[in-house]
């Protein structure tokens, strides 16, 4: 279930199923299913919201939640970007020029003291919650992974490779991290487990040498959608997820995840 994170639109092998998804064979969720060896029904959908869980996606798609049933045994979802603008943010931080050539996006999304984009995370969180327990109703007996986004920018960002002013890449970084931690804190009120990509992604961002990129950059090195992961990151964190249920399977999880 989820979003592009999953979903890695535009990354090689598109899947047939989903043509109004721009879904990959190659996004995290097939790399995971096919290291278990476990049957998969990929829901997961370019644009995304949490509210695709229940209703109609553009009104056509039948709700992600349909996908679920009393056998259910694992659940893994990434959701969140869409929902907290994070997206559209990234692209009204592009400046190609150095400063003070442009305007800084931290600036305007915490002008007059407030973080715009924080307070939408942390207005968000009660939603994700109650789609965890949604899910929970729906499929009882399923162990439920939430996967976190990953590292897109290092600190400082890298400018021209990337273009975004210093302070505005950490700032988006930042609130990338807002997100995940908010991820981390509801998968564990609501009885599921986090899996942290950040330091999976750490020195495959959007800054690496293009033969390294796990992430997109703003303009894509790889066959992938800017900005998400492409066939290689999707294939490292399908592996971390595998790895992840296949350790609560055999009743040893990790304090690490």
């Amino acid at each position: 279930m989820g979003d592009s994170y999953a979903a890695a639109p535009l990354a090689p092998h598109g899947d047939p199923r989903a043509p109004m998804c721009v879904r990959s064979r190659s996004g995290y969720p097939e790399v995971a299913a096919r290291a278990l060896g476990a049957r998969l029904v990929n829901v997961s959908c370019s644009a995304a919201r949490i509210r695709d869980f229940g209703e109609r996606q553009t009104g056509l798609l039948r709700p992600q939640s349909t996908a679920l049933e009393r056998g259910t045994d694992v659940v893994s979802l990434t959701i969140g970007g869409n929902d907290t603008h994070l997206v559209r943010a990234a692209l009204r931080c592009v400046n190609p020029l150095p400063e003070p050539v442009g305007r800084s996006c931290a600036d305007r999304y915490t002008a007059g003291g407030r973080d715009r984009i924080a307070a939408d995370i942390a207005a968000w969180a009660p939603a994700l919650g109650a789609a965890l327990d949604e899910i929970h109703r729906r499929a009882p007996h399923a162990r439920i992974f939430v996967v976190g986004y990953g590292e897109y920018f290092r600190r400082g960002g890298c400018h021209p490779v990337q273009p975004l002013w210093a302070r505005d890449a950490d700032y988006l970084q930042g609130s990338i991290d807002r997100l995940s931690a908010v991820l981390r804190a509801e998968a564990a009120r609501h009885r599921a487990v986090f899996v942290d990509t950040r330091p999976l992604t750490r020195g495959h961002d959007s800054c690496a040498p293009a033969r390294e990129r796990y992430l997109e950059g703003f303009l894509p090195t790889h066959r992938a959608l800017g900005l998400h992961p492409n066939a290689e990151g999707s294939a490292a964190i399908g592996r971390r997820l595998a790895s992840v249920i296949a350790r609560f399977r055999s009743g040893t999880p990790s304090t690490r995840r």
